[in-house]
Parts: C-alpha cells; sequence; structure tokens
C-alpha cells in the first residue's frame, strides 16, 4: 500500500521523538513491500540540525517551504494513495486535514504521537493547533502513541469512532550495543530534550543523587537546557546527541534514566522511544514510575522503578553482574516485542481491520 504522512519532521532528530520513530517505522514498512511519503515542512530549526535527506525503506521526503506551495503536490500525491495520515505537532495539521477528506484516499487516518499533551491542553481549555474545530470525528482511524484510558478520551472528547494504540519502538540495526566513548562515560545518563513537564523527575532522580553523590559521573545529551536547571559540579552536558551517537552514549553509560512528561506519567501506558532505545542497547534502565509500565518491561527483571532520589541511589548501587543481567532481559524483551518490524506489522494489521470494519458500516460486503 501507498501511505502519505503528514508530519512533524523525519529528517532532524533534534528537539523532537517523531524523526526516529519515523525512520524506523518506514524503513520496516518499505522492507514489507509498503511505500510512504512523508510531507515536512522545512523549518529553519529542523534545516540546521538535519540528518536525513532520503526516507528510509524507498519511500519519498517532501521538504516543502509553506502550505501554499505544496499544496498542489500532495493533491496529486493523494490521488493514487490507501492511506493518508496526518500526524500530531504538524504544522499544517488543519489544512491537510481538509486535503485528505477532500481526496480519494481509501483510508483517513490521523496519529496522535502525543496524546497525554492533546488531552491536557484540552482539558485545561488551550488550544490544540493541529486539530480543528470538528476534532477527530471524520477520521476512519485515530492511532495514539498513548493507550490505556487515552483511547477512551480521544473518543469521548474529541469524537474520534476508532482508535487504537500504535506505541513506540526501536529499529535494532540502529540502536545495538557498541564501543563506548569517553564524552558520554557516566554512572547515570540522560537523553532528551528539557521540558518543563518533567523538571521535577529530573531534579529528584537525576540532580540530586549527583548532589549527594560527588564522586559520580552524570551526563544529560539534549537541547534546550538553560542554567535555571539543577546543575551540579558532576552533571556534563552535551547540546545535542544526534541519532548516529545514540547507541554510543548508552553504551558508554553504566545506568540511563528515563524520564516521563507529567500529562503522560499521569495517563499512563505511554512508553518513550528512549526506553526502548537504551534497552536494544543493552543499558540497564532506571525509570519513573507510570501506570503501564510493566506491561512493556517488568520491573526488577527488565527495569528498575525509583520514585525518590534514595530509590534512585539505590538502583545505582546495585552490582554491575544484577544490572548486566537486567540489561540482557530487556534488550530480549526489546528484540521481541517492541521493534519497528513489529509496529510495522501492527500497522498493517490495524488499518486492515479498520478498513473492513468501515466496509461493514457501510454495507459493503
Amino acid at each position: 500500500m501507498k501511505l502519505v504522512v503528514f508530519g512533524l519532521s523525519v529528517s532532524s532528530s533534534w528537539g523532537n521523538g517523531h524523526a526516529t520513530l519515523w525512520r524506523g517505522l518506514c524503513a520496516a514498512l518499505g522492507r514489507m513491500g509498503h511505500r510512504v511519503v512523508f510531507f515536512e515542512r522545512d523549518v529553519p530549526y529542523y534545516s540546521a540540525h538535519r540528518d536525513l535527506w532520503e526516507l528510509p525503506g524507498g519511500g519519498e521526503l517532501i521538504l516543502y517551504p509553506d502550505w501554499d506551495q505544496t499544496r498542489r503536490s500532495a493533491s496529486r500525491q493523494l490521488e493514487d494513495t490507501d492511506v493518508a495520515m496526518v500526524t500530531s505537532y504538524c504544522p499544517d495539521a488543519i489544512a491537510a486535514t481538509d486535503l485528505i477528506l477532500e481526496s480519494r484516499a481509501s483510508m483517513r487516518v490521523f496519529y496522535d504521537l502525543d496524546a497525554p499533551v492533546t488531552l491536557a491542553r484540552l482539558r485545561s481549555g488551550e488550544a490544540v493547533d493541529y486539530i480543528g474545530p470538528r476534532g477527530l470525528r471524520d477520521f476512519d482511524l485515530v492511532l495514539s502513541y498513548t493507550g490505556g484510558r487515552a483511547l477512551d478520551l480521544l473518543k469521548e472528547q474529541l469524537g474520534a469512532a476508532r482508535v487504537a494504540p500504535l506505541y513506540g519502538h526501536v529499529d535494532p540495526e540502529v540502536h545495538q550495543p557498541t564501543t563506548p566513548e569517553e564524552r558520554y562515560r557516566a554512572d547515570l545518563s540522560y537523553l532528551g530534550t528539557y521540558g518543563a513537564d518533567r523538571a521535577a523527575v529530573l531534579r529528584e532522580l537525576f540532580a540530586e543523587p549527583a548532589r549527594r553523590l560527588p564522586d559520580r559521573r552524570f551526563v544529560i545529551g539534549g537541547s534546550m537546557y538553560d542554567g535555571s536547571f539543577a546543575w551540579q559540579s558532576n552533571i556534563f552536558f552535551v547540546s545535542h546527541v544526534p541519532v548516529k551517537d545514540h547507541p554510543a552514549f548508552y553504551s558508554s553509560g553504566r545506568m540511563t534514566l528515563n524520564a516521563t512528561r507529567t500529562a503522560m506519567a499521569e495517563l499512563g501506558y505511554c512508553p518513550s522511544a528512549r526506553l526502548f532505545e537504551a534497552a536494544a542497547c543493552a543499558t540497564p534502565i532506571l525509570s519513573d514510575s507510570w501506570e503501564g509500565l510493566d506491561q512493556f518491561f517488568e520491573p526488577d527483571l527488565e527495569i528498575l522503578i525509583a520514585r525518590s532520589a534514595d530509590e534512585a541511589m539505590a538502583a545505582m548501587d546495585r552490582s554491575d553482574a544484577e544490572l548486566s543481567r537486567m540489561a540482557a532481559a530487556a534488550r530480549e524483551r526489546t528484540l521481541a516485542q517492541h521493534t519497528s518490524d513489529v509496529r510495522a506489522r501492527e500497522m498493517e494489521a490495524i488499518l486492515t481491520a479498520s478498513a473492513w470494519a468501515g466496509a461493514e458500516t457501510a454495507g459493503v460486503t
């Protein structure tokens, strides 16, 4: 099948979690014989940090300066597409939605990779600029990066007719154990863009242990950090770690931290792709706690959980043998259940089931 996607970014992994996911998914879909055409607005902050120029899996990446200049091209691509998809945080999501609803695409899909943020904004009365006034009711299917209660809320609050979870994943061809690098060497590492809504978790599970353990080395990799963070003399900072360096970053740490955004932790069932990336690199993982985490990794066997600085430090005191066993178990689980190939097959099955359900609803046999 042919999929046309209007998304945030696949060409740059700077400051967003969408790009790496789409790269893995496009490569996997390509191996299955499907073709993806990805429309991405060419904005300065992504073009300055671009680390991909061709879509994996034999697909097509279309970078455009503004919607008016690409509307005709997008319309042509939609003429023979099987699946037309708009994602959360696509800068032209509403215009793209209008276009695909007018098209002859066999299936119209919205993929919310940020459902907890979407729902939190709705709850607080804030505008959600990637969803129009009719909500999600005109889409044949809504995919959600988040499971659990979020699926019901997308129906209740945004009118979604059919909803299915499509969780994060990892491409093991990209993320795998590799040679450590001195600049990333750490007793505890953290890889992620700064966000005010996870600052408290980082302060409690990362900065506070660093303050109490001055002889240990802590490393943060990511963008958008400033002087307001609770820096310590033994916290070392790398401003941006490109995807190609993620394996080295993870492989250089004795343990890495997963810190979840507040909205995502509150809803649960929203595993960060960073969890699967670290596990695929056989790096022991320490995570904050949220509902549904045990559906992806088994606590104490495949992942360690901390709710306080004391618990984080206790995790760091585990022996190398214990941590190695845990990391090996998490990697095995990830390669079996959380790869991009697995998610691509799940996507294919969801789309097929939704198409059949839609045909039955329309009275087609």
